[in-house]
């Protein structure tokens, strides 16, 4: 067969997944060049016990300058490419992943860079955190959304709704209110966004509430994974499988990508054929929201404008009656997605099911308790390695036996807001257990990673479309926070101290941003 002829096959593949959906790629091509922040050095820090006022917070400073010499500002442009409508920057920016990551093109994670401005701010990187800002903001401004890369056929996708939240991170920190009066309107276009793109009206028990969910509807095979995404299609009917790319691209939006929290459809459910993501209205996703509803009434508080203030502060309130109504289960003491196609929760364990904790958006201070009851009912506190994913074995990565920075601060910061002290010491011994795996395994491999597994001593996580990656952004940033908070109780383990000059602040601070 000629190479004409399997063109043509190419073509015709793109003409049919356009006759009923947008194609997944517009006709111009975004440039995005991006340096990162790369730190090689080590400390030789014998003890076992961190000290937040001592060791840690001297540390801190002093690879505070390392940064500053070993981050470069890169000429930022996103836009067409026609010159005239690039926007450019100049602001220090950083990247969660290693120097293949920017190379490939996706020079940013919003999610990912919540984790490394909480690091950053730690170590005394204001101006760094700032640059990221203004990055997404000038994104927003261009885009009306932050997509979910650098990349052309990213645009039609966004990510978890973060920069309000990173907004907050900044302004508290450095006391920049003139920042947040000159940027508020752009953050409150980003959450426009969701309002007009993904929301999604449910109706029960006589009653209609607006909530929000991931949805990317344009046709064809993911670019970046397209074989992939056209032999999983194969798999299907061929009057499913637009249904079905629609579907992995909302998955990817979610930053699951992938997990058996969205594979509710098909015959079976460990196959990515029966990805539903749409289909499902997400905890996280709503908490997120709610959350910077609340920041954003705060914001124009601060400012003076009470009417936006009490339209942000009226959102809130329904976003909560809403997720207490449909997501809240009061017999099992947490929040769960809830399937749009079966009309009911999705019952299986995902530590996004008590994100709402972590954003503070419930009413009654007691289901805080409740939901350290709904761990120890699902054992998640018999795992000493971190909290999995998921209590199933798909073989993606966003399931058992993997465990990620972002879901176990999620559930350590939500259990510390308890009046229990029980409570407490829950969350400062799931602390414990996340230090010690990233100590471990750093002082293997001398290296930090985006994921683990937690199966059998902890391990560098695996599993999914790509090869588990070093750094990395949100494991060292969070890394950083358990640090600040518990750094007087917190101990890399008896069994740990004889490994070497390795140290457990080394292993924290290597590297907010990598190659």
């Amino acid at each position: 067969v000629s190479w004409e002829l399997h063109l043509l096959l190419l073509l015709g593949l793109g003409l049919r997944s356009q006759e009923a959906l947008p194609p997944p790629c517009e006709r111009f091509t975004p440039h995005l060049q991006m340096k990162s922040c790369r730190v090689s050095a080590s400390w030789p820090w014998r003890t076992t016990t961190a000290s937040p006022e001592d060791s840690f917070r001297s540390l801190s400073r002093g690879t505070s300058s390392l940064w500053d010499r070993s981050w470069s500002p890169g000429s930022q442009r996103t836009g067409k490419t026609a010159l005239s409508s690039c926007r450019r920057s100049q602001m220090p920016n950083c990247v969660p992943g290693q120097s293949n990551c920017t190379r490939s093109g996706k020079g940013w994670g919003r999610r990912d860079s919540y984790w490394v401005m909480e690091g950053l701010l730690l170590s005394e990187m204001a101006s760094t955190v700032k640059g990221m800002l203004q990055n997404f903001l000038d994104l927003v401004e261009t885009y009306g959304h932050i997509p979910n890369g650098g990349r052309v056929y990213y645009l039609q996708r966004s990510q978890p709704p973060l920069l309000t939240l990173m907004m907050d991170l900044y302004v508290t920190h450095t006391k920049d209110v003139s920042f947040l009066q000159e940027n508020i309107g752009t953050v409150a276009s980003e959450l426009d966004f969701w309002t007009v793109n993904r929301t999604i009206t449910v109706n029960s028990g006589g009653r209609s509430y607006n909530l929000n969910r991931y949805y990317v509807p344009y046709g064809g095979p993911r670019p970046e994974s397209y074989s992939k995404d056209a032999d999983l299609a194969n798999t299907v009917p061929e009057g499913d499988r637009e249904a079905l790319w629609t579907e992995l691209k909302a998955g990817a939006e979610s930053g699951w990508d992938f997990s058996s929290r969205w594979l509710v459809g098909g015959p079976n459910p460990d196959s990515l054929s029966s990805i539903r993501t749409s289909k499902m209205v997400p905890v996280d996703l709503n908490a997120f929201l709610c959350q910077a509803e609340g920041l954003m009434s705060n914001f124009y508080s601060r400012l003076g404008n009470d009417t936006e203030a009490t339209k942000y502060r009226n959102l809130r309130s329904q976003r909560l009656a809403a997720m207490e109504a449909l997501l809240w289960d009061e017999q099992k003491g947490a929040w769960f997605d809830y399937d749009l196609e079966k009309g009911k929760k999705n019952l299986e364990f995902y530590p996004s099911n008590l994100t709402p904790l972590w954003t503070g958006c419930f009413s009654d201070p007691s289901v805080i308790d409740k939901a350290l009851k709904y761990l120890e009912d699902n054992q998640i506190l018999t795992y000493q390695y971190g909290i999995p994913t998921s209590l199933r074995n798909t073989g993606q990565q966003w399931d058992l036996p993997n465990a990620w920075a972002p879901l176990q601060d999620l559930v350590i910061r939500g259990l510390a807001k308890s009046d229990s002290p029980r409570t407490r010491e829950v969350a400062f011994q799931l602390a414990q257990n996340w230090i010690r795996t990233n100590f471990k395994v750093y002082s293997q491999t001398s290296a930090m990673y985006e994921k683990y597994d937690i199966s059998n001593g902890g391990h560098p996580g695996g599993g999914g479309e790509y090869e588990v990656q070093e750094g990395f952004g949100w494991t060292n940033g969070l890394a950083l926070v358990l640090l600040d908070h518990y750094g007087d109780q917190l101990t890399s383990g008896t069994q740990l101290a004889s490994l070497g000059p390795h140290c457990l602040v080394a292993a924290l601070l290597i590297s907010l941003l990598l190659q």
